[in-house]
């Protein structure tokens, strides 16, 4: 058999194909490799470890972003969890009071006052 240097592995990729493949990678995910390097050198991982409420800032307003409204969420959703109810209770009097200038949607109103009716409850099962 008679080996003529060709065959199934020997594959060859051009410079052009490389360029290619970078140039279609860089429109995918937008940035060039020396940002992506930048971003990920300066990333940090955002711990949380309880007391969410503490680090809210209020009041919302129409043009909060979506992580500040998620981040009141998780306030309440986390004093839920840990069945402080008159804290989520406070949480949610404070966010909905319309004399801190709170401006919430309707999505927020009801799910807020959904965790506020389950935390009154609770509280008075408790008693």
């Amino acid at each position: 058999m008679e080996d003529d240097g060709g065959g199934l592995f020997n594959i060859q990729i051009s410079d052009d194909e490389t360029e290619q493949h970078e140039e279609k990678a860089s429109r995918r995910t937008g940035q060039s490799e020396s940002e992506f390097q930048a971003v990920k050198r300066d990333y940090r991982i955002k711990v949380e470890n309880g007391h969410i409420y503490e680090h809210i800032t209020l009041p919302l307003s129409d043009d909060s972003k979506k992580a500040q409204i998620q981040e009141v969420m998780h306030a309440v959703e986390e004093l839920y969890f840990f069945r402080r109810y008159q804290d989520a209770i406070d949480l949610v009097n404070k966010v909905l009071d319309p004399d801190q200038g709170g401006m919430v949607d309707d999505a927020l109103r009801d799910t807020l006052t959904l965790y506020q009716s389950r935390c009154r409850q609770r509280l008075a099962a408790q008693e």
